[in-house]
């Protein structure tokens, strides 16, 4: 990849009718995930997700009730080590029969904010077992994501994305257009790799 990042196994989703194209740090992966299947993204497995409105990208059914634009994001948090194993926001279980083993706690949130998610069996990609180990090493040199900004339209006070701002985990801007920022090792680089317009995503290193 021209930015310099190696890329791990790409990852098909069974009944989900999604797809990605993946990449791994020590301490998190970055998800590429895009729609295969209309009609399994809108089955009812699946359909809860709002996969489908997140990806299609296609009016009436990409606009949240407040008239966003759904946000075309997704976080999932896992437990750190050692902690108790409890999710933070109120959730529904996502456990896909075609997915065996895949288990989420999903919050419920508008379709405007993105979609945040707890994995409790989650590992930093550096601590899998080797014969899950993915490529960890980037022509770029990035090695810990150690930033994530997310900007968007406003949000309620009391959403989840803000919750998670007020925390400390993310920072969050209100703008026009749905943008992810990722910042790597501190930005000790002093580098920044614009993908937009064909991602929303600004990443510093």
């Amino acid at each position: 990849m021209r930015a310099g990042l190696t890329e791990g196994s790409p990852n098909r989703h069974p009944g989900q009718g999604t797809a990605c194209r993946r990449f791994f740090f020590s301490n998190a992966m970055l998800e590429l995930i895009w729609l295969e299947n209309e009609i399994e993204a809108r089955s009812e497995q699946t359909r809860r997700t709002g996969l489908f409105e997140r990806l299609s990208g296609a009016p009436p059914g990409a606009i949240s009730d407040a008239g966003r634009m759904a946000s075309p994001f997704g976080v999932i948090l896992r437990p750190a080590l050692e902690c108790e194993v409890i999710c933070p926001w109120p959730s529904w279980s996502y456990c896909p029969p075609t997915m065996p083993g895949l288990e989420l706690e999903i919050a419920s949130t508008d379709p405007g904010e993105p979609m945040w998610c707890w994995m409790k069996s989650g590992r930093a990609p550096a601590q899998w077992p080797p014969e899950r180990r993915q490529p960890l090493e980037h022509p770029a040199g990035f090695r810990e994501v150690t930033g994530v900004r997310i900007a968007g339209p406003e949000l309620t006070p009391d959403s989840v994305t803000g919750t998670m701002a007020r925390t400390g985990l993310i920072g969050l801007e209100t703008a026009v257009e749905h943008r992810l920022e990722l910042q790597f090792d501190r930005g000790s680089r002093g580098t920044t790799i614009d993908f937009r317009p064909a991602l929303p995503l600004i990443v510093s290193a």
